[in-house]
């Protein structure tokens, strides 16, 4: 049977006063909300903690989509099944209902939040490639104030981020951009398995030419991957079948997916052209049925 080691339990009433735990427990504690990556590893001895920080209680201060004319902003604690189900931020980005659709299962939808997918830094985590495609920015809370990174800056390697002791994610940050749409296409082995490989890609469109569009990929490489070279191929050209294959190209080639049970090298380059190239295709229609 798996034990977690012995540890400490103390509940959160506020981010002041979780932000306060942090500092003075230090790297010893971590927070916990939904728990559903990092109690299988503490299970498994991978993480040995003396303090865990129950912050389910903050979800009034920190679970909430509010959605603004340039920006939508999102707490940490908004649950996968939240997300799945707000019809305002399905219409301004329909890739978020998209991979929440094809996120594990209900049990885990409805207590998983997005805080904890952006901070468990997996490489193959569905959301973060989300808001990776949306250019989305991070606020992080610390004693001394808040800063904003970007995801970029958010995601330092497998499993790092750029939370610092003493500090918490708090919200997520998406500007919004007229006339675009989104999309998130996944290949898994199994329904709500974590993903063999994943796109999303996001349009936004000048005319009958794209002004703009960003494509990110999960699984493929050691973080959440962005690849500015496919927003330089595609930026001012019309839409079209070889248009998406060069992106789709590009895609394969700036990946560094590794062999492993899930697929080969080759398979999974071939999945992130595929993906690529379906998910801007559906992007693309989505804008033209709205028009």
């Amino acid at each position: 049977m798996q034990v977690p080691a012995p540890f400490e339990y103390e509940r959160a009433t506020s981010v002041d006063h979780a932000i306060g735990l942090l500092e003075r427990l230090g790297d010893t504690a971590r927070l916990v909300a939904g728990g559903h990556s990092l109690l299988p590893m503490m299970k498994l001895r991978l993480a040995n903690l003396e303090y865990l920080i129950d912050i389910n209680d903050l979800h009034g201060e920190l679970g909430r989509i509010t959605v603004e004319p340039t920006q939508i902003r999102i707490g940490a604690l908004t649950r996968h099944r939240e997300l799945l189900e707000s019809d305002e931020l399905a219409a301004a980005f329909p890739i978020f209902r998209d991979a929440e659709k094809v996120i594990a299962d209900p049990v885990v939808r409805n207590r998983g939040t997005l805080g904890g997918s952006l901070c468990q830094a997996d490489p193959s985590e569905d959301l973060s490639a989300v808001c990776t495609t949306l250019n989305a920015s991070c606020v992080i809370r610390g004693s001394s104030g808040e800063r904003v990174v970007t995801m970029e800056e958010f995601h330092r390697g497998p499993y790092e981020t750029a939370v610092g002791d003493g500090e918490m994610l708090i919200e997520v940050r998406i500007p919004v951009r007229e006339n675009g749409s989104s999309a998130y296409e996944k290949v898994e082995r199994r329904a709500g398995d974590w993903a063999v490989v994943s796109a999303g890609a996001a349009v936004w469109m000048d005319g009958d030419a794209i002004a703009d569009a960003r494509v990110g990929l999960a699984a493929v490489g050691p973080n959440t991957t962005g690849i500015p070279a496919i927003s330089e191929a595609l930026r001012g050209k019309a839409p079209s079948e070889d248009l998406y294959a060069q992106a789709g190209a590009i895609a394969a080639e700036s990946c560094s997916p590794v062999t492993d049970l899930r697929g080969s090298v080759e398979y999974k380059r071939h999945l992130a052209s595929e993906l690529t190239k379906r998910a801007l295709r559906r992007s693309v229609a989505r804008i033209t049925e709205e028009s």
